[in-house]
């Protein structure tokens, strides 16, 4: 029996541990925290094959500059000289074109539908409720530039086979009777679904639990043991775990990680900002973005809906900006002008760090240096959504089987 020691307790190193436990590996999962201060909690739960464009596309890095003085901009880098950032950004203005979009589209969209298609088989575990739907998502604009940008991206997802159709104002405002919208249309895409990400966290921590997986609470891994080629020992200030593998998912803190193991990857903090209704009056029925105010909504597990948006490429050590959840909510009051949502307390808005590769793919695979280290980071704001297909490669790759998918494109040391 291998003996695996998952570093990292979101989704992405919990969705490992499930798949690697099933393989008949001994599983234990090292986190830094208590399991529940990660990004995998606040984010907007979507499911979504319809991000098959890469955070870096032509255009972002002259946005970033026009936002990077507004302090409720949906995109900001920090200026700095410090050198990660530096050689994060040349890579990703590199990586910002539409060549890496065209080359990015078919595996973003292959494991993205392979993890869908896992959450789907998820969903069907006795007592395993994370209020999965299959509503299909709504992306809607108010101008003329991004309709025309629209019509693109559904011709470009109708090519990679997804279901996905253009909606006028009459019929967006059909579906979303409830509520005034204002805006033009909307890309209506069938192929998206969504959960509640606290449930979905929660009840794969107990399943996990209830399968033998162990959990080590609040502790930061120091350094490696290596031996012949492998790491044979992850070490804490608390302890030391014997490992045949090691897999390394702790989100944006996966670079320093990493570079402990001799690998050396290109990866951001970005930091994202969210605020829920628990029992809300405002009605939606579908999961909507905002594509002006680049803001994400979810009606969730009920009478829930969750808020939230901005790209802050920050270290983590950087003081959260509340404020930005103003910009949030104006592009929410502009789209829906019912939606009267004053700025909660400090307390009531969640932030988080997306682990941002320089080019908008994740990394996931083994690592030169040693052979029994795999990495899986680097996606971005697709994380929950990529996480259940993320993990079962991750256990493909430990127990040498072939993969669901073609992982090329994920290559860890690709920079």
């Amino acid at each position: 029996m291998k003996n695996v020691v998952v570093i990292g307790g979101g989704i992405i190193g919990l969705s490992s541990a499930f798949y690697l436990q099933q393989s008949g590996c001994k599983v234990t999962v090292i986190d830094k925290d208590n399991f529940e201060n990660n990004c995998s909690y606040g984010n907007a739960g979507y499911v979504c094959p319809s991000h098959f464009i890469p955070l870096a596309a032509p255009g972002i890095i002259w946005q970033g500059f026009k936002w990077m003085f507004n302090s409720k901009s949906p995109f900001y880098v920090k200026p700095s000289l410090n050198k990660n950032l530096i050689g994060w950004g040349l890579n990703f203005a590199k990586s910002a074109t539409n060549k890496n979009v065209i080359k990015s589209a078919i595996p973003l969209r292959d494991i993205s539908l392979l993890s869908q298609h896992e959450f789907e088989e998820w969903s069907k575990i006795p007592d395993f409720n994370f209020a999965y739907e299959h509503k299909g998502m709504l992306e809607v604009f108010q101008t003329e530039k991004v309709a025309e940008h629209a019509h693109h991206t559904v011709e470009k997802a109708k090519e990679l086979g997804l279901d996905v159709s253009l909606l006028n104002y009459e019929e967006l405002q059909a579906l979303e009777s409830q509520t005034k919208i204002n805006a033009i249309g909307a890309i209506k895409f069938d192929c998206d679904a969504h959960v509640y990400p606290d449930k979905l966290m929660d009840g794969l921590k107990k399943l996990l639990i209830a399968n033998g997986v162990e959990f080590k609470y609040g502790e930061t891994v120091q350094s490696f043991e290596k031996s012949n080629g492998a790491v044979t020992k992850v070490i804490t200030k608390e302890n030391a775990y014997p490992a045949d593998d090691v897999v390394i998912a702790t989100g944006s803190w996966s670079k320093e990680i990493a570079e402990l193991a001799g690998a050396k990857i290109s990866l951001m903090p970005g930091r994202g900002y969210s605020l829920t209704l628990e029992d809300s009056d405002y009605k939606l029925n579908h999961p909507m973005i905002l594509a002006e105010g680049r803001v994400a909504i979810t009606p969730m597990d009920g009478n829930k809906i969750r808020f939230g948006g901005t790209m802050e490429v920050v270290p983590t050590t950087a003081k959260p900006q509340y404020e930005r959840i103003n910009g949030v909510l104006n592009a929410v009051k502009d789209f829906l002008p019912e939606f009267q949502i004053e700025k909660p307390a400090e307390k009531d808005i969640w932030y988080g760090y997306r682990p941002c590769s320089a080019d908008g793919l994740p990394y996931i695979g083994k690592i030169k240096k040693y052979k029994n280290v795999v990495v899986a980071t680097g996606h971005s704001m697709m994380g929950l959504s990529l996480g259940p297909g993320t993990g079962k490669l991750v256990s493909e790759i430990i127990n040498e089987v072939p993969t669901s998918i073609e992982i090329k494109a994920f290559e860890v040391e690709r920079f």
